[in-house]
């Protein structure tokens, strides 16, 4: 049993992976954190675009 930890304990393989997952999460975390900044500015420049767009087809008829 003691062998076998020590190769568990040794084993390197899935240090990569978790690095990843952890890398993963501070990148979701991160545009979370910008979508929640800049989500009224968002929203505002959506809207106005909208507003020219129907401004446009309006005219255009």
């Amino acid at each position: 049993m003691r062998k076998l930890m020590k190769a568990f304990v040794r084993d390197e393989r899935g240090v990569s992976a978790m690095e990843y997952a952890v890398l993963a999460g501070i990148v979701v975390l991160a545009l979370g954190a910008m979508a929640a900044t800049f989500k009224t500015s968002i929203g505002t420049m959506f809207s106005n675009l909208f507003d020219q767009v129907t401004t446009s087809q309006n005219k255009a008829q």
